[in-house]
């Protein structure tokens, strides 16, 4: 077959209607042949004619979607000198915007001879490794447009496509653990009815199954072990005779959600590859240019910087692996539709050298791209190298994973000591960390659990991580948990444990939907899901870590206290306010502030008693006519205001409304002792309990009015008069 000179530009794969363009970046590259196959394996190799800026390119007229192809890269091989070549090698188009196939570890994809890692292994791995596939760009997205929504707006709700749903019951059999499945109307039904804004989901970029799992019968079930940059993981797609058919699978679940108004935010891994370290196999970037794309040790450039705790590190100092994660982020954005990015270990990508730099080209990049700039930007903001713990750190583009927020939430129900002041700064937007430079409460994305860790329901119920079945001896996995069992470990028929947990299971939640900042929510939580105490379920791809829909009968209290604490915050904006508290009155002849906090007994708290180290109930009032906020039409924002009465300690105590100058009459509308939450009409009245057996009459207190608050308890009170 005869290649045109093509284009070097775009990189990877590109059908235009008639032909595909092929192009690949590689300054160490001496030669590179383009390797096709077809649907009985045969392959042919082609030259690729031509070479500018070290992109080597070419153009083949009637190739079109579904061939399947890999590249040979002929250069250098001196492991030493931190050069891997090796053009027996088949390797994956960084670019591929679909894959096909699998690694199944045979010797051969390895670049080295077992036994000899400075080895030169000569064996063909083409038969063994995954392959690109050229795929259809076009697309009926039909009247598809992005929510936008706001982020003080916004409830995240993390899945993983497959967990959520291959147990459900109601999604037929073979759709299930697909991007079809995410898609079904079922889903996208319970989605919407529970009032989350937003799937951000696990890893989808195509994936590897780690060597040591598969050996042990296990598979990579997080997805953090990425090896394509564009494609979508063909592990979640419909199994169809169609290579490629994964993209328009995709694209049609996007089409499919932002129909529903809820966004699709991605979980990406641009800090390191599947490849791993020196021992890993040939895949990709190590045999196309080893030197640009990964992290070398400087004294000896056989191995790799590893700040991810993976085995590597992704390079991003060079112009061109800079251009990949840029370009593929503008591919998911502009191609595949996806709202914004969760950046795995991002700390990592502000390495330009050892430490990290908030001024890293990476984030230069990012503010300037007209397209990236625009959608939501989540920073998990940590690696494992040093000084790599960056909370409150990033650009002010960016919003973060509060993991300050988890922590404290989490030591303040279980009783922890001297956090009163710590969780009134977490529980009000956690300025600390976001207003000097300029960012919002919102930055703050607040999470008391995450996939990494212990499921809500584990929270309170284990004392200790039970990691037994991911075959390490226990060893895998934080220790540091936070986590209280409630007085027995594991599951119970102790009532008095279980109703405790069920009440802080309602606390957890409740809090973290009623903070300021962006709330995100685990999924299976609302459902009381358990992972039996496993705290790092990332190759447990079975009914540990799939979500079990027989909760939706068993735990259905708490699934509808947990739409109404949504609703409570959607209605109430001052729950979700765009501002910073600022602690007095917003507006000259304002009295009140637009926030106070009191101790139990209605006194202000004083510097004594934030100090305090064993400071449990606290009382903050939230002024609902000084939340400074503006519509979108330009009119002030105006709420109810609301007394948020928690307790902490392990006794009921006796909580005094403040004085009247707060308000005269106030009426419960949150419990989370019974579980009720009640709905309020327009006119302000109390209906009647949504979250609970049945209907019961919401108590009113006026000021200076005790209120018995159950030990280890929130109660949330609606001011229910006009302030004069």
């Amino acid at each position: 077959m005869h290649a045109w000179p093509g284009s070097r530009y775009p990189l990877g794969a590109t059908f235009d209607g008639a032909g595909t363009n092929f192009a690949l970046y590689s300054e160490v590259a001496e030669w590179v042949e383009l390797c096709l196959f077809d649907s009985t394996g045969k392959e042919a190799r082609i030259g690729l004619p031509e070479v500018d800026g070290f992109v080597w390119h070419g153009y083949l007229p009637a190739v079109g979607p579904g061939q399947q192809y890999g590249f040979r890269v002929h250069g250098p091989h001196d492991p030493t000198d931190g050069k891997r070549c090796n053009p027996h090698k088949l390797l994956l188009d960084p670019y591929a915007k679909a894959v096909t196939g699998a690694v199944d570890w045979d010797e051969s994809v390895f670049g080295y001879p077992f036994g000899d890692p400075d080895g030169f292994n000569d064996a063909d791995s083409a038969a063994y490794t995954f392959r690109g596939v050229v795929v259809n760009p076009f697309f009926d997205w039909a009247n598809d447009r992005a929510p936008k929504t706001p982020y003080n707006e916004s409830v995240i709700y993390e899945a993983h496509v497959r967990g959520l749903t291959m147990l459900h019951p109601d999604i037929p059999e073979q759709l299930r653990g697909t991007y079809s499945a995410l898609a079904h109307p079922v889903m996208i039904d319970y989605l919407t009815g529970l009032g989350v804004t937003a799937v951000e989901l696990m890893p989808v970029h195509e994936f590897l199954h780690d060597h040591g799992l598969t050996e042990r019968g296990l598979r990579n079930y997080w997805g953090y072990n990425t090896i394509a940059y564009l494609a979508p993981h063909d592990g979640y797609a419909l199994k169809l005779n169609s290579p490629g058919s994964q993209v328009q699978e995709f694209k049609a679940m996007v089409r499919a959600l932002h129909e529903a108004n809820i966004e699709v935010i991605l979980d990406v891994v641009y800090n390191h590859t599947a490849e791993g370290n020196h021992l890993g196999p040939t895949l990709s970037l190590r045999g196309i240019d080893n030197e640009t794309y990964y992290r070398l040790v400087d004294d000896d450039r056989r191995y790799y910087m590893d700040y991810t705790g993976t085995g590597n590190s992704l390079n991003v100092r060079p112009s061109h692996t800079l251009q990949l994660i840029m370009d593929s982020l503008r591919y998911w954005v502009t191609e595949m539709h996806v709202d914004g990015f969760r950046f795995d270990l991002a700390a990592t990508l502000a390495r330009e050298f050892y430490d990290v730099d908030r001024l890293a080209t990476f984030f230069d990049l990012v503010q300037q791209d007209p397209v990236i700039s625009q959608v939501k930007l989540i920073a998990e903001p940590w690696d494992v190298g040093p000084g790599g713990y960056q909370v409150g750190n990033f650009p002010p583009l960016w919003t973060e994973w509060n993991g300050m927020y988890r922590d404290t939430v989490r030591d303040f129900w279980r009783g922890e000591p001297a956090t009163l002041g710590e969780f009134a700064s977490r529980i009000t937007g956690s300025s600390d960390l976001y207003q000097d430079d300029g960012r919002r409460p919102y930055a703050s994305i607040n999470f008391v659990t995450a996939h990494d860790g212990f499921t809500l329901n584990d929270l309170v119920s284990y004392n200790e991580k039970h990691n037994e079945a991911n075959g390490e001896g226990n060893r895998d996995g934080a220790d540091d948990n936070r986590s209280w069992n409630c007085g027995a470990e594991g599951p119970t028929e102790d009532e008095k444990v279980n109703d405790l947990r069920a009440r802080q299971r309602r606390n957890l939640l409740a809090t973290l939907l009623l903070s300021q900042g962006t709330p995100m929510l685990l999924h299976g939580d609302e459902l009381g899901r358990t992972q039996q105490g496993n705290n790092n379920g990332y190759c447990q791809d079975n009914e540990l870590s799939w979500v079990d829909w027989s909760l939706l009968d068993k735990n259905s209290d708490l699934l509808e206290f947990t739409k109404a604490v949504i609703e409570l915050r959607r209605d109430h904006p001052v729950f979700r306010r765009r501002r910073f508290f600022a602690g007095r009155p917003i507006r000259k002849g304002d009295e009140l502030r637009d926030i106070a906090w009191f101790t139990p007994s209605a006194e202000e708290m004083s510097e004594q008693d934030w100090e305090s180290g064993f400071g449990r109930s606290i009382m903050v009032f939230l002024n609902g006519d000084a939340i400074g906020d503006l519509d979108r039409r330009g009119a002030r924002v105006h709420d109810d205001s609301f007394l948020l009465c928690f307790n902490a300690h392990d006794d009921d105590i006796e909580m005094i409304v403040p004085d009247a100058s707060y308000g005269a009459q106030w009426s419960v509308v949150l419990d989370t002792a019974s579980g009720e939450v009640f709905s309020v009409s327009g006119e302000g009245i109390v209906l009647g309990v949504v979250a609970g057996d049945r209907p019961t009459t919401a108590r009113t207190f006026a000021a200076g009015e005790g209120i018995n608050t159950q030990a280890r308890s929130l109660l949330v009170l609606r001011r229910t008069e006009a302030q004069p």
